[in-house]
C-alpha cells in the first residue's frame, strides 16, 4: 500500500504550481476544470525521484485558512536526502520569504527546516 497523492486547497493554483516547481523541482500537469463542480480547478505537482504527487486545488467556496493549528493534516514532510540539500533549500526558501525555521536537529533526531507555501501549508524539509 502507498499514498497515491495528497491534496491541498490553495487560492491560486498557478501560483502554487510555480512554487512547487521552483523550490522542489516538481513537474506540474495541466489544469483540470470540473464540469460537474463549476469553479473547481486543480493541477498535480509530481515530485522528482519517487514521484510523490500533490494535488493543488482551488474553488470559490474555499476560504483562507488561519495561522492557528486546526484539525486535519498538519504538514507534509519532504526528504531531500542529505543535510546539505536541506541547507541549500533553506537558503533559497529564506531568500524568497518562505522559510519559517532554519535547519536544525529536532528532538526526535531529524535534521529539518520548515517552510510555508504561498497559501500557508507547512512543509518540513528533512535530510
Amino acid at each position: 500500500m502507498r499514498i497515491a497523492h495528497v491534496a491541498v486547497w490553495v487560492s491560486d493554483v498557478d501560483e502554487s504550481a510555480a512554487f512547487w516547481t521552483e523550490f522542489f523541482g516538481a513537474i506540474v500537469g495541466p489544469v483540470y476544470e470540473s464540469k460537474r463542480r463549476p469553479g473547481f480547478r486543480s493541477r498535480f505537482a509530481v515530485l522528482p525521484q519517487e514521484g510523490g504527487q500533490i494535488e493543488l486545488m482551488s474553488g470559490p467556496w474555499v476560504s483562507p485558512g488561519t495561522d492557528e493549528d486546526r484539525m486535519g493534516w498538519a504538514h507534509i514532510a519532504l526528504s531531500l536526502g542529505s543535510e546539505a540539500a536541506v541547507d541549500m533549500a533553506a537558503v533559497r526558501l529564506g531568500a524568497a520569504g518562505f522559510l519559517l525555521e532554519g535547519p536544525r536537529r529536532t528532538g526526535d533526531g531529524y535534521y529539518e527546516a520548515v517552510a510555508r507555501a504561498p497559501d500557508g501549508a507547512l512543509i518540513e524539509i528533512t535530510s
